[in-house]
């Protein structure tokens, strides 16, 4: 180790000798993991093996419902909640009910729950004081101290269920144990609500006859007061002077009525007869049978005159007397009035005398209703002592009668029941071999392997200088101290073929630069020769080629948000396209992929089937955003796929295209469309975001054809070109920007 850090130099861990170093001991590390294994094996097959049986309670309110209906719970029914059943859990671990099932089941013989008594071995432990001798205690405490160690009692997660769970050596001792727990804690809690009934019926019962005298009492004294004071009751409610009174208000009502309305009547036909208004006008008048007889023979008197006034002369002798009669009639009718007048005042004058009576009567009442009324206090007072006794004596026979119903062994069952009963196990529970050989096995394999890493990192060996790859031997070191080059990263199956990774060569880098004069060069000639529509058309080639690294990390290092890729050639410039996606995904930035080729070579490529739902559907409105967007089935990239949808008819909605970027745009680091070989003109909707870069992906194309094209961008207003032209070699330096003016 010091010969690799003496000259405090940075070291990392050279895991191929480390790995080289396990592979070498191998052979000591499996013998181990052998041994280990056998003893494991022979120790496990030597113990005795322990069996469990599990009893399980249900914690429920059993109290019988003798009404027939839905009763109400019991005063003595227990609350079950969550801390009730952890209270039930620990009452079937009291002392008490371990010494019952202890003794029931003669434990203390058993040399399992009594070790100490049945061993003629005295324990080292004991001999030099470590530990106290058991044989001091009592027996029935010996066996009560192991019966707890083995059980295990608890209430089973989110349930009104308590599981008692023993083990013991004996099959059937594991499974009559927990048995007989429940059955005593049954029997317990019988028990203790048969002597909660017995005791409630004991105190009730002096109670009862107390009361019974009480309330003769009370219902005496009522009797009697109400007797001596003349408190008739007529209802429950109404005594007999409340009632007169009442029958007699009404009566004074009724009678005023009918003196307001003969008044009314009296007054009507003395203001018609004193205004010459005619009487048959008059309700009371008309009704009158005299009244009515009067008026038909003046009816017809008038009919005699008007036939007699045509044929007899107006001082005829019989015109006369037939004007008599009717004068007298008339008279008759008048007089007939005033008697219907005297009759309605007599009418009214009786109705005031009846009610001057009934007021004499009602003030009369009233001083005997008030003092009623003063005498009914002291009644009151006693009706509701004696309803009180009487409602208290009910409510101790109705408890009395139902303790005393529940006295029965068998009436008064215990809040719980058994739901599942242990069974003998056919299985001990403990050692399980198989298992605790696998995990000593693992264990020696791994402890080996540690043991082995940890010696070889302690000597040195296992260290190497952090400026050394695997595989390089120490004498390049120096060198390669003076030349830095970037470390390279690991590149997918997919790009492979396309792909190769040298180091970097000064003779690479000098045709690099060429050509790049030369594509300046080029595009400057082309443009002089379209009138000078600039003034220069490539200016310079920043320092690096035209790799796939290099566009990479230009998009890294200046956060560009969206970059539309263009692939003249087709299939090979969006082959190239994908590479670019996971190379930036591989640097740790999320990067996603939207593939509007007409071909759907990324979606082939990237997707794990073509058929899924991509920008086609968004565009169309078929499918949810989330669920167009994909994971690349080789790396940490994302693809929206080209779709199933119309790619005509999603063009008619390509004007959502541009939301659809920014929201993406929002959520990635990166977001890469690849147009395929598109035109020139068919991108401007993709480039009204302004931080939207144009990659050409060219791979393959010659000097002149790349010229060319940067010329055709260019003269359609697109001058900052990012040129992928090369698939290889990762180490050139950095990204290919061609500025045109």
């Amino acid at each position: 180790m010091s010969g690799v850090n003496g000259g405090n130099q940075d070291v990392d861990i050279d895991l191929g000798r480390v790995i080289s170093a396990v592979w070498e001991r191998k052979g000591r590390i499996l013998g181990a993991t052998i041994v280990a294994a056998a003893i494991a094996l022979v120790g496990t097959s030597l113990m005795k093996p322990s069996y469990k049986g599990e009893t399980r309670l249900l914690i429920e309110s059993r109290s019988p419902n003798l009404s027939g209906g839905d009763a109400a719970a019991q005063a003595n029914d227990p609350l079950l909640d969550s801390l009730n059943i952890t209270s039930q859990a620990q009452l079937l671990q009291s002392t008490d009910l371990i010494k019952r099932v202890a003794r029931d089941l003669n434990l203390a013989k058993l040399k399992e729950f009594d070790p100490a008594a049945q061993s003629f071995l005295p324990d080292p432990l004991v001999l030099i004081g470590l530990k106290q001798d058991p044989m001091k205690l009592d027996p029935e405490d010996r066996v009560i101290q192991e019966f707890r160690e083995k059980l295990d009692v608890y209430a089973v997660e989110n349930s009104r269920v308590i599981a008692i769970e023993f083990s013991s050596r004996d099959p059937k001792l594991a499974a009559d144990i927990p048995n007989r727990m429940a059955d005593v804690y049954l029997q317990l809690q019988s028990g203790a609500k048969l002597d909660t009934h017995s005791e409630t019926a004991k105190w009730l019962e002096p109670e009862i006859a107390n009361l019974t005298q009480k309330v003769k009492e009370a219902e005496k004294k009522v009797a009697d007061y109400r007797s001596s004071n003349g408190l008739f009751q007529t209802t429950e409610t109404n005594s007999f002077s409340t009632q007169q009174l009442n029958d007699i208000s009404t009566e004074l009502a009724r009678i005023r009525g009918e003196r307001a309305n003969a008044e009314a009547r009296a007054e009507n036909v003395r203001a018609a007869l004193k205004a010459g208004r005619a009487s048959d006008t008059l309700s009371d008048v008309v009704g009158s049978q005299v009244i009515q007889r009067l008026k038909e023979a003046e009816a017809n008197l008038q009919a005699q005159i008007s036939d007699s006034a045509t044929s007899l002369l107006e001082g005829h002798p019989r015109l006369k007397g037939l004007r008599g009669q009717l004068s007298g009639i008339r008279q008759q009718i008048e007089s007939e009035t005033k008697k219907i007048l005297a009759s309605l005042d007599n009418e009214a004058e009786m109705s005031r005398i009846r009610e001057r009576q009934l007021m004499g009567q009602l003030n009369g009442l009233k001083a005997d209703s008030a003092k009623a009324g003063e005498e009914e206090v002291g009644l009151r007072a006693l009706e509701r002592e004696a309803a009180a006794q009487r409602q208290l004596l009910e409510t101790y026979l109705a408890r009395y009668r139902e303790a005393s119903s529940r006295l029965e062994g068998n009436s008064s069952p215990a809040d719980a029941r058994v739901v599942s009963k242990a069974v003998e196990p056919s299985e001990p529970y403990f050692p399980k071999i198989i298992p605790i050989v696998i995990v000593v096995s693992l264990a020696t394999f791994i402890f080996g392997c540690l043991i082995v890493i940890v010696i070889e990192l302690f000597s040195g060996r296992a260290l190497r200088p952090s400026g050394v790859r695997d595989g390089e031997d120490d004498t390049v070191l120096e060198p390669a101290v003076s030349a830095p080059a970037a470390a390279p990263l690991p590149v997918h199956q997919m790009q492979a073929e396309a792909a190769r990774f040298d180091r970097p060569d000064p003779a690479r880098e000098s045709a690099k630069n060429a050509a790049a004069l030369a594509y300046a060069r080029i595009a400057e000639q082309s443009l002089s020769e379209k009138e000078s529509e600039a003034e220069e058309a490539v200016a310079e080639v920043d320092d690096s080629g035209f790799t796939i690294g290099s566009v990479a990390h230009y998009l890294q290092r200046h956060d560009v948000p969206v970059a539309i890729a263009i692939s003249p050639g087709g299939d090979e410039g969006s082959t190239a396209t994908v590479m670019l996606a996971r190379e930036i995904a591989e640097s740790g930035r999320t990067v996603v992929l939207v593939d509007m080729t007409g071909s759907a070579t990324p979606t082939q490529m990237m997707a794990e089937n073509p058929k899924l739902p991509g920008i086609t559907d968004l565009l169309c409105g078929e499918t949810a955003f989330g669920d167009a967007i994909h994971p690349d089935r080789l790396s940490d990239a994302h693809i929206i796929p080209h779709g199933a949808s119309d790619p005509a008819r999603a063009m008619r909605g390509v004007d959502r295209l541009s939301m659809i970027i920014d929201a993406l745009a929002d959520a990635y680091d990166l977001v890469l469309i690849e147009c395929g070989p598109a035109e020139i003109a068919g991108i401007s909707r993709l480039t009204r975001n302004a931080m939207a870069e144009i990659i050409l992906s060219v791979p393959g194309f010659k000097d002149e054809e790349v010229a060319e094209l940067v010329t055709d961008f260019d003269a359609a207003g697109y001058g900052n070109l990012l040129i992928m032209a090369q698939t290889a070699d990762r180490h050139s330096p950095r990204p290919g920007k061609r500025h045109a003016a």
